[in-house]
């Protein structure tokens, strides 16, 4: 008989590798790489072939009518809106975040609102006794709902426990990490465990009809610790992000593959627990005075809800033979070493003598591309010491030629700004001619601009 070939497994990428060493080829991980042990090699034969001798499959058109899936709605609308609106019928959801951000909180709630709704629901905790969920449904005024709870980390008894009798609309597994399945080898939360847990966990929601929600691990860069296949397997993948000494926290989907992705649900921690933020943009949105220098307000598009954010930037002119320093706070580094090489290449501003910060409001993180020329306009204020207009917005895509570049969805922008009481706002020039109740002040080249905003015409 043919032994299993030895392999070793990745713990903190996946990848697959025949011979141990100290550090892992793909990710570099250093000392991640465990035996697992390998599938059988048996030698070919012709005749044993993959085209006969399996169960011929029922093929149906695209065109085909089907009935759409059906969703659970949670009762909490920002986490609704995050997925698409609301939980699918026999659907896969992975959720991650730094510990201690709110996600079991979140879920909890979630899953209590459901309960008294009427649906069945079953809340397993692999990392709290039973008794230590209560307490926490106490504490948020919950402790009344007909959640029923478990302390778990064995798949099977998991599902030979749901197996009998109907099946939840939603199963909750806090986290995936802790799971554990006697067919395989090793212990909870390396590769091997938590691929097979999931694998078993999302096939009896695909069978039963249970939405099961995964609670996911973090590693130290933020992404979901374990196999990247996990986040392939599962049908949606929520990030919940912000800082732990803020107060806002927000839902993001990354993949959604009933809904769409880049949509977000903000909420505010508070002594009850996770309350929803109707209006984030006046969340983030700082007391602006008359006179400030350096600070620009940008409506930011988080996929179909626009949210005012406040640009800052500081700079610091330095005596000459110092190395300045650039510090970015919740923007891409990158991205503003090239808006300053505009600057100077295409301006004539000199920020080579100067430390440069640049930090966005209430700890949010920005990752749209119209932020170039509201980061633009807080650089040139805080070098020229010429405040912006406290009730003008700036948003546009600054290109290497330094051409200002239009941008998605301008009118929605104008909108939101427009219902905070902003009555200008500094767009492309391809915009400027757009119907809006605001003053639009078109420019063409990030030259236009600088000497707008330093008053040279």
């Amino acid at each position: 008989m043919a032994k299993p070939q030895k392999r070793y497994v990745c713990q903190a990428c996946g990848s697959v590798a025949h011979r141990w060493a100290g550090q892992c080829g793909d990710c570099a991980e250093w000392n991640t790489l465990v035996e697992e042990a390998g599938a059988v090699v048996t030698p070919f034969a012709a005749k044993h072939h993959l085209q006969s001798g399996g169960r011929a499959m029922t093929l149906v058109s695209l065109d085909s009518e089907v009935a759409l899936p059906a969703r659970l709605a949670s009762g909490i609308a920002e986490l609704d809106r995050a997925m698409g609106g609301g939980f699918v019928e026999g659907s896969a959801t992975l959720i991650g975040g730094d510990p201690g951000i709110g996600k079991s909180t979140l879920l909890l709630q979630a899953a209590a609102k459901m309960a008294l709704a009427g649906l069945s629901v079953a809340y397993v905790s692999g990392e709290e006794a039973a008794d230590q969920v209560r307490l926490r449904a106490r504490r948020l005024g919950l402790g009344n709902a007909p959640v029923q709870l478990a302390a778990a980390t064995s798949t099977r008894d998991i599902l030979t426990t749901l197996s009998q009798g109907a099946p939840p609309a939603l199963l909750v597994i806090d986290s995936i990490q802790t799971m554990h399945s006697d067919l395989i080898e090793g212990a909870p939360g390396t590769v091997s465990q938590v691929r097979a847990s999931a694998q078993e966990l999302i096939r009896f929601a695909k069978g039963r009809g249970t939405a099961v929600v995964l609670v996911g691990h973090v590693t130290k860069d933020g992404s979901i610790a374990g196999p990247r296949v996990l986040e392939h397997m599962v049908d949606t993948v929520l990030s919940f992000e912000g800082e732990r000494s803020h107060q806002y926290r927000i839902l993001r989907a990354i993949k959604n593959r009933f809904g769409g992705t880049d949509e977000i649900g903000v909420f505010a921690m508070v002594a009850e627990g996770l309350a929803e933020v109707s209006n984030p943009s006046a969340l983030f949105l700082t007391q602006r005075d008359e006179g400030v220098t350096g600070t620009v307000v940008f409506p930011a598009l988080e996929g179909t809800r626009p949210v005012l954010v406040e640009i800052q930037a500081l700079v610091v002119r330095l005596a000459s033979g110092a190395t300045p320093r650039r510090a970015v706070v919740g923007w891409d580094a990158g991205r503003l070493a090239m808006i300053l090489a505009v600057l100077e290449a295409r301006c004539g501003l000199s920020f080579s003598t100067c430390e440069v910060y640049l930090n966005i409001a209430g700890g949010y993180r920005v990752q749209d591309p119209a932020a170039d020329m509201a980061v633009a306009a807080a650089l040139i204020s805080a070098l020229s010491e010429k405040p912006v207009a406290a009730d003008a917005v700036a948003f546009g895509e600054v290109a290497l030629s330094g051409e200002i570049r239009p941008v998605a969805h301008g009118a929605l922008r104008l909108k939101e700004a427009g219902k905070l009481g902003f009555e200008r706002a500094l767009v492309p020039a391809a915009m400027a001619a757009d119907k809006s109740a605001m003053r639009l002040a078109g420019f063409k080249t990030l030259g236009q601009f600088v000497d707008h905003m330093l008053g040279r015409g």
